[in-house]
């Protein structure tokens, strides 16, 4: 299999393409496809192929009739493959699923992008359970990243197969969840743009949890355009593009504590390049402590909000004989959370309420702006031989997006360059949950306001 890949396809040009009739839904289904089957076989869990032929068929008869569903009837979408697709079984990334019986209805969202017209091509790898940052999947293989010369590296989880797809331009969208950094590290590594909503920002219907707490969904894309036209349809609304926000209008605050420990000298600056260009365009660029982030990470010593809740959904499996058919790095995150106390467990959900109220009165209506990885994917194999390597950067990789979940912040990764091994980089901008809005319309002039060779526009 070769790493030569394509560039990402935007959603809103192909939804141009499909309405001007110089693109044909089958055709487009059908060479969609054909470039998956000559790709890394790890990327998808399974193909949906008597389903988007029926679904393309029906959206060219009424393109022809000049009735489309939406705007995007016909354009392919990919799902991580813990959305329940009706008729199949949902693995959630791990073969113990398997014996499952098949989702009887589609997920909320996956049954909103059908009602606009959108073609459901396939489902996409994941780590299991939705449980690392790195992508590393045992039983399904890792996608590899399609960056880069040399040894593979990886994807970045836990929707790995969602960052390789668009990164690839196999699909123009892929759907993923965000517990800790499951979009937007996959899009910080895979070069793509990754937007996630705040933890009410779409309906959970039909998808396999993680976290109830911590649990958000988003799409990986081209391009914040069609992160925008994608959100509307996973909400079952019309697709409408807001007007990007005047740059000089905007406030972004950098914190100086935490989110640049351990960065990559490429990291920091490619995204110093970024920041730059902000200035330049206009924008009100400040830096200082923001004392939330210090505070989360003290709340270590209590453990992590996810463990006991994923513990508790995963009870009765990793007490029985199917959990040594389970990845053992998956398998023991999830038992060490039974080493947590009720009073952790409290401790911690009841400083997320404090600092989520404080945080929303320390920024007003700045625009939190870092990194969204302090380093660039490393090499596959040697995570996958030391699994003490394995856990140490796991966690610096989740560190600076899982802050964003903590305080249920709605977030956007944008490609912010490449390092020396031609690895992306990414840069991140927050807001509270709620300001989705603010964050995707302000997204729009910072993607137009960076380097042109740092992103995926056409």
């Amino acid at each position: 299999m070769s790493n030569t890949r394509e560039a990402p396809v935007s959603a809103v040009e192909m939804a141009t393409r499909l309405e001007s009739g110089s693109l044909c839904p089958v055709a487009l289904v059908e060479d969609t496809f054909a470039r998956i089957r000559s790709s890394d076989p790890a990327i998808f869990t399974e193909l949906l192929e008597e389903r988007a032929l029926g679904e393309a068929n029906a959206s060219k008869q009424r393109r022809t009739e000049g009735n489309p569903l939406s705007p995007w009837d016909g354009i392919p979408v990919a799902w991580k493959d813990l959305f329940d697709i009706e008729g199949r079984v949902t693995t959630a990334g791990s073969v113990v699923l398997r014996s499952n019986a098949p989702a009887s209805r589609d997920a909320d969202v996956v049954a909103h992008a059908a009602r606009a017209g959108l073609v459901s091509v396939g489902c996409l790898n994941m780590t299991e359970f939705a449980y690392s940052g790195l992508g590393l999947n045992p039983h399904f293989g890792t996608p590899r990243n399609p960056h880069g010369a040399g040894p593979a590296r990886i994807p970045g989880g836990s929707s790995s197969g969602c960052g390789v797809a668009v990164a690839r331009g196999l699909v123009p969208l892929a759907i993923g969840s965000d517990t800790g950094g499951s979009v937007r590290i996959p899009a910080s590594l895979t070069g793509v743009v990754g937007y996630k909503g705040s933890s009410t920002a779409f309906p959970k219907g039909g998808v396999f949890p993680l976290s109830a707490t911590l649990d958000t969904f988003g799409p990986l894309a081209a391009d914040v355009k069609s992160c925008i036209g994608a959100a509307e349809i996973l909400n079952g609304r019309a697709v409408a593009i807001p007007k990007p926000t005047p740059l000089e209008t905007l406030k972004f605050l950098i914190p100086a504590n935490v989110v640049f420990d351990g960065a990559q000298d490429a990291v920091v600056r490619n995204f110093e390049v970024c920041v730059r260009a902000l200035e330049m365009a206009g924008a009100t660029v400040k830096r200082g402590v923001l004392t939330e982030l210090d505070e989360i990470s003290a709340l270590a010593e209590h453990g992590y909000l996810v463990g006991p809740e994923a513990l508790d959904l995963h009870w009765d499996l990793v007490h029985s004989e199917d959990a040594a058919r389970m990845d053992p790095r998956i398998l023991d995150r999830i038992l060490d959370a039974g080493d947590m106390s009720a009073r952790d467990l409290i401790v911690l959900q009841k400083a997320r309420r404090r600092l989520i109220q404080k945080n929303r009165q320390t920024l007003g209506d700045q625009i939190v702006l870092f990194p969204t990885t302090p380093i660039t994917a490393p090499e596959t194999e040697p995570l996958e031989q030391d699994d003490a390597l394995y856990l140490r950067t796991n966690k610096l990789m989740l560190r600076n997006t899982s802050l964003g979940n903590f305080l249920d912040w709605c977030g956007v990764a944008l490609p912010s360059g490449t390092d020396e091994n031609q690895m992306p980089t990414s840069l991140l901008i927050s807001m509270p949950g709620g300001r989705e809005s603010d964050l995707l319309a302000a997204a729009l002039s910072v993607e137009n306001a960076l380097p042109e060779t740092y992103s995926n526009r056409l």
